[in-house]
């Protein structure tokens, strides 16, 4: 399938590495606002063609599938551009800035028929099941409560601090302990409970989340652009507990009994970047003629944006598209 990318910066690079690695799927296309980068960009990583504008990109007739690698905060726009250029979308997290946004890209997805997908890595990959599998085993009995936390440096990043690109530790990486949270625990929410530390800018530098679930499951999911934190996250039951290294590209997974003794373990597969999976699902998912992705349907995308929408309000953060 030959596949375009929407962006050139560096999550563009790991894509267009692992999908020169892929037999599935070939570096078609590429679009920068500068044409130079583009062609850089292009001769770097073996595309076939460059172009100084992301709408030229999509009036070319030979690309099937665009991967969009802007900030979120272009999510929007970039994804309804080439949707109405008749394009299949595999769009980077978080989806949109809003769920308002993502409901009205999936509406016109559907009437074109096209498919349209959320890159979270997380929901595709291998670790999502083997973490299903070790659940439904009953290895750690009854599962009542799960920790998860994701932590980097980079409250000085553009992306983080300005609130034009829709910034905040939230949308950045806090997607990833509530997607996490979300596919151990389902969604059935009865409470949400938070807190978080905003910059001078009005955008969140670190989050504390607490999910109580109908049926008495607690999460307590934390994300932070202020310090390195283990990245972990642990599902505990009422028979032991498991703990999931890096919930941002799990690497390993470690079971343990009742008495805290590592009883099994199991590392990941070998991966190009990790990235292939939902490229395989995107292009699975085109051949049946289905509009979305069943590792990410549109109703659980739209599912974290309502929950992440809800939390921004509570902290009294709003981005200036928002108040247009």
């Amino acid at each position: 399938m030959k596949i375009a990318i929407l962006g050139a910066g560096n999550i563009a690079s790991v894509m267009a590495k692992t999908i020169g690695q892929m037999e599935e799927a070939s570096c078609y296309a590429v679009a920068a606002r500068d044409y130079i980068r583009a062609k850089e960009f292009a001769e770097e990583y073996g595309f076939q063609k460059a172009y100084g504008s992301y709408e030229e990109m999509v009036q070319d007739r030979e690309v099937e599938l665009v991967y969009i690698a802007t900030p979120h905060s272009h999510h929007y726009e970039h994804a309804k551009l080439c949707l109405e250029h008749g394009k299949h979308v595999l769009c980077e997290k978080a989806f949109t800035v809003n769920e308002k946004e993502a409901r009205a890209l999936i509406s016109l997805a559907r009437e074109k028929k096209l498919l349209l997908a959320e890159a979270i890595w997380t929901r595709y990959m291998p670790s999502r099941e083997r973490i299903n599998e070790v659940l439904a085993s009953g290895i750690i009995g009854t599962p009542h409560t799960l920790t998860a936390n994701l932590g980097y440096v980079i409250a000085d990043k553009p992306r983080i601090i300005e609130p034009s690109l829709a910034g905040g530790a939230l949308l950045d990486i806090g997607i990833y302990p509530i997607n996490f949270a979300l596919m151990a625990f389902g969604d059935d929410i009865e409470s949400i409970s938070s807190a978080a530390v905003l910059s001078n800018t009005g955008v969140d530098l670190q989050n504390s989340i607490t999910f109580k679930y109908k049926d008495g499951k607690m999460a307590i999911l934390n994300s932070t652009t202020l310090a390195l934190t283990n990245r972990e996250g642990i599902i505990s039951g009422d028979k032991g507990y498991m703990v999931v290294e890096n919930i941002n590209n799990c690497e390993r997974i470690h079971i343990f009994s009742h008495d805290r003794k590592e009883i099994e373990n199991f590392i990941m597969p070998k991966q190009i970047s990790g990235y292939e999976y939902e490229v395989r699902a995107c292009i699975k998912a085109i051949k049946e003629g289905k509009l979305e992705c069943e590792e990410m349907p549109h109703i659980d995308t739209l599912r974290v944006l309502e929950i992440m929408d809800q939390l921004r309000k509570e902290w009294g953060i709003s981005y200036p598209q928002e108040e247009c």
